[in-house]
């Protein structure tokens, strides 16, 4: 029981790790860590402080997708993120990817 226990959580581990590496190459396709970094601000707000705003709230990814696309600023600050064109299936693992940070 034990040793099938243990082969459970390695898959699990392994899959989250590969998601977050997907986050983050996605990212970085799309030059996201230009204006955003995972534990400090640049241009933009940390995707730690971005977690933290967000995670837990009904509706959270769609809300933040409409807002990547749109792009805007006021809540972050006075510099207004530019309109994004990140195809729907990429900007999900982003977004998931960002509320994953802790």
């Amino acid at each position: 029981m034990r040793l099938s226990t243990l082969l459970v959580s390695c898959v699990l581990l392994a899959a989250a790790s590969a998601h977050a590496d997907d986050g983050a190459k996605v990212a970085a396709k799309y030059n996201c860590l230009a204006c955003h970094a995972v534990d400090h601000k640049i241009v933009g707000p940390s995707y730690h402080d971005v977690a933290n705003k967000y995670r837990g709230q009904p509706g959270v990814e769609a809300r933040l997708m409409k807002k990547v696309k749109e792009g805007g600023g006021g809540t972050w600050g006075t510099i207004a993120m530019p309109a994004q064109q990140i195809g729907d299936d990429d900007l999900k693992v982003i977004i998931k990817w960002v509320l994953s940070q802790k």
